[in-house]
C-alpha cells in the first residue's frame, strides 16, 4: 500500500534515526520502503542542498532561498516520490513542503501565501499522508546537533535562537490544522519515540488495507 510520510522538527530533533527506524519496521511488516530527504534525494537535488547549506553563503537573498529549497523539492516529487508511489511503496522524506512555511514563512517572516503558492507548484499539490513533526525546546536540539554526529553545522543551524523559536512555532501552528499531524515529545528516549510513531502508522496501515494482525506480528 503506497503511503508518503513526511518528518519535519526542529534542529537535533531526531528525525534522521526515526526515519531509519520506521523504515526497518515497515519493511518488517512487508512494505516496500523508499527513504528520502530535503533538500536533495536526487544528483540536482544534492547540488542544490550544497548551496542552500553552505555556511559562508550569507549573501543569499530570502526570496532565492525559497526559490531554491522548492526547485530541489520539484525535482524530488518527479524523479523520486511519485514514481516509488506509483510503484506501490510508502516513501519517507526528512522534510517536505511545510518546512518552507516553517523555515522560510514563519522564520524569515516571508508572506506565507506567495510561499504556498510556490510550494503547490513545486509538489504539483501532493500532499502527505502523514506528518510526524518531532517537537523539542530548540536550545535542546540545537545543543544535540552540536554535540553530536551527522552532517557538518550548516547555514541554517548558524540563524539566531529567537529565528529556531520562529519556526518551531510554525510547526506547531501548522501541526493545529490538519488532521494529518502528529505531535510528538522528542525528548522521550528513542525508543519510546519510535513506539509513539509505530503506533500511529501502523493504524494508518490498517485503514489503507494492511491487516492489524499482519502488522501486529511483525512488531
Amino acid at each position: 500500500m503506497a503511503l508518503f510520510i513526511t518528518f519535519e522538527g526542529p534542529e537535533g530533533s531526531g528525525k534522521s534515526t526515526q526515519i531509519q527506524l520506521l523504515a526497518g519496521a515497515l519493511r518488517q511488516a512487508g512494505q516496500a520502503v523508499t527513504v528520502t530527504r530535503e533538500p536533495g534525494g536526487t544528483r540536482i537535488g544534492n547540488a542544490v542542498r550544497t548551496i542552500l547549506l553552505a555556511p559562508e553563503h550569507t549573501e543569499m537573498s530570502q526570496r532565492a532561498e525559497a526559490l531554491l529549497f522548492n526547485a530541489a523539492r520539484a525535482q524530488l516529487v518527479d524523479q523520486v516520490i511519485k514514481p516509488a508511489l506509483a510503484r506501490g511503496e510508502t516513501v519517507l522524506c526528512d522534510r517536505f513542503g511545510d518546512s518552507t512555511v516553517a523555515y522560510q514563512g514563519y522564520g524569515r517572516k516571508q508572506p506565507l501565501a506567495p510561499l504556498e503558492q510556490i510550494i503547490q507548484f513545486a509538489t504539483t499539490g501532493l500532499t502527505p499522508d502523514l506528518t510526524l513533526y518531532l517537537d523539542l525546546d530548540v536550545r535542546v536540539g540545537l545543543e544535540r546537533k552540536r554535540t553530536g554526529v551527522g552532517d557538518a553545522w550548516n547555514r541554517m543551524e548558524e540563524e539566531t535562537l529567537a529565528f529556531h523559536e520562529r519556526v518551531r512555532q510554525g510547526y506547531l501552528d501548522l501541526a493545529a490544522t490538519a488532521p494529518r499531524w502528529l505531535v510528538v515529545d522528542a525528548t522521550q528516549d528513542v525508543a519510546a519515540v519510535q513506539a509513539v510513531i509505530w503506533l500511529r502508522v501502523r493504524t494508518l496501515l490498517a485503514t489503507s488495507g494492511v491487516t492489524y494482525s499482519e502488522v501486529a506480528d511483525r512488531t
